[in-house]
């Protein structure tokens, strides 16, 4: 009786699901994702979150002859929908939150090669080293303190010294989150798998407090809960924002892992029919005008070449970023294995 219910159930959903469908095809005229394509509009998959890059989507549909519809998702789950969907998916552009959903499209000849004067508009560092995505914005890997407890002269140089005694108890992580995950693949593809480990291993006795996200980090730093915490750059404008004197202040480490820069960025699909117009997509993108809406709004970094950051940011020119393949840091499970095997998860 309850598995005849549960079909009944299932059954009446779908058929929901699908009358919806046909109110929305004969009567709803929508910028965003519905419940299928219009053979016209650029489809855009998108891991970057409707908060973050709505507003962006919407003035370039103003900009640009033709409509766009964007879904909304994980970047690994819509990077799996891609793949499931094959040559039937619906999707012209893959939006990724980080490189490592663009890394793994790329090894499966999901992405399409861009073409050289797309390309060049950002520093080889910043997109794909085989010409299948580029970045649209980037989020530096920081060490945020709180500027009441820790002098400047005392701020660390490097990640590694961090596991210095001095710093016992005092540093807030987050293990479970993806840019951490980001960050220690970097670490694994610089230094390499031992000394990963060993730095996992020695940031682990020196008891680091975690947190579940970047955002209580910065608030821990706030109240003076913890001296320094590991996390992306943009987190600290959003509380400067709101309170100019907010004692916390933002350190960056010198060419290593520390200071890695995550890139979002964006690929053509493979099958898309609609390769003029998703270029035509990236272009305005990378434009100056949303260029800096990144820089001003969401506080990231700017990849397009010669935009500058707003505000109390350091300059990207005077990051020393370390030297890595941003889609090497699609070797996520890796990471993962090593995490649960020093038991940080």
């Amino acid at each position: 009786m309850v598995e005849i219910n549960r079909k009944v159930l299932i059954f009446m959903l779908r058929f929901k699901l699908k009358i919806s469908c046909l109110i929305l095809l004969l009567g709803v005229v929508t910028l965003f994702y519905s419940c299928a394509p219009d053979e016209d509009a650029v489809v855009v998959y998108s891991g970057r979150s409707a908060e973050l890059v709505d507003p962006v989507f919407q003035e370039i549909a103003r900009e640009l002859p033709f409509e766009i519809q964007v879904r909304y998702g994980s970047t690994a789950e819509l990077a799996a929908t891609i793949q499931e969907e094959g040559e039937r998916t619906p999707a012209d552009l893959y939006y990724a939150q980080d490189a490592g959903g663009l890394g793994a499209l790329q090894a499966e000849g999901k992405l399409k090669k861009l073409p050289a004067e797309l390309l060049e508009k950002v520093e080889p560092v910043f997109r794909s080293a085989e010409d299948y995505w580029i970045g649209i914005s980037g989020r530096a890997r920081v060490i945020n303190y709180n500027t009441e407890l820790v002098e400047a002269e005392e701020l660390p140089d490097s990640i590694w010294d961090l596991t210095d005694p001095r710093w016992e108890g005092e540093i807030g992580w987050a293990p479970e989150n993806a840019s951490f995950h980001a960050f220690v693949t970097a670490l694994r593809q610089l230094e390499g798998e031992d000394e990963a480990r060993r730095w996992l291993e020695e940031m682990k006795a020196n008891q680091p407090r975690r947190y579940p996200r970047n955002t209580p980090i910065v608030e821990a730093l706030g109240r003076g809960e913890i001296s320094l915490g590991l996390v992306n750059n943009y987190y600290l404008y959003r509380f400067l924002e709101e309170d100019p004197d907010f004692p916390v202040g933002e350190h960056y480490t010198a060419g290593d892992a520390g200071a890695m820069m995550n890139v979002s960025g964006i690929g053509i699909v493979t099958g898309s029919n609609r390769e003029k117009k998703a270029r035509q997509v990236i272009e305005q993108l990378l434009s100056e005008k949303h260029q800096r809406y990144f820089s001003s709004e969401t506080h990231e970094y700017p990849l397009l070449k010669g935009i500058e950051t707003v505000g109390r940011q350091k300059p990207l020119e005077e990051i020393q970023i370390p030297q890595i393949q941003v889609e090497d840091l699609a070797e996520l499970q890796e990471t993962v294995d090593l995490l649960r095997d020093v038991n940080v998860l």
